[in-house]
């Protein structure tokens, strides 16, 4: 791997590229998104990430992007795990809700909604946030696990982060991910831990 050189960040998410940035930078390194790069979204995108683990979604984005560009990519798929709900909504995190129409805010409010009344009644509200993190390049594929521990609130707070950060309260931090601040999250997090592990064994 040619760290001088630019590392295609696979995702469509600002809230990631946010996080990697700063993860990116702390080990020498380059970030080009795919808006910079002049990747226009296409329908295809909606299928790869189609498999049952972390693991096999997060290498399918990398090498999807990697063939498509010809730069070296990483990606991740990253979801929270909720002991109660037997693992759900692990996998399909950013589906849970079912609603294919809805993006950005949008979704995650909906997401949260359904996460909040699967869980109405319930007091054991342990969970963890699991991170696959994946690069790609033309002779190199590898793939690495991060994960952080908490619980589930029962209302949002804090208005940083995204996705299920609001209700996310960290064992770590004693606040939730959306109370903390980024360089505190990054610290902590199940994508910092990953991205940081992937970037040491390359």
């Amino acid at each position: 791997m040619n760290r001088a050189g630019p590392v295609l960040v696979a995702t469509r998410s600002a809230g990631k590229l946010r996080e990697l940035a700063g993860i990116l930078a702390e080990a020498g390194m380059t970030g080009v998104s795919l808006l910079d790069a002049g990747i226009e979204e296409s329908a295809d995108e909606n299928a790869i990430e189609c498999h049952e683990t972390f693991e096999e979604n997060a290498l399918a984005k990398a090498r999807y992007f990697a063939r498509l560009t010809g730069l070296p990519a990483i990606s991740d798929d990253s979801g929270l795990c909720v002991n109660a709900l037997g693992g759900a909504p692990g996998v399909r995190s950013k589906r849970y809700s079912g609603r294919s129409d809805l993006t950005g805010q949008a979704l995650d409010d909906a997401n949260n909604a359904k996460l909040i009344g699967e869980l109405s009644g319930i007091d054991e509200r342990s969970a963890s946030y699991v991170c696959a993190a994946a690069y790609a390049d033309e002779v190199l594929e590898r793939v690495e696990l991060g994960e952080t521990c908490g619980a589930i609130t029962e209302s949002p707070q804090g208005n940083e982060g995204f996705g299920y950060d609001p209700y996310f309260r960290s064992a770590e931090l004693g606040v939730t991910f959306g109370e903390a601040s980024t360089r505190d999250k990054q610290r902590v997090s199940h994508r910092g831990r990953a991205f940081r592990a992937l970037l040491e064994s390359l």
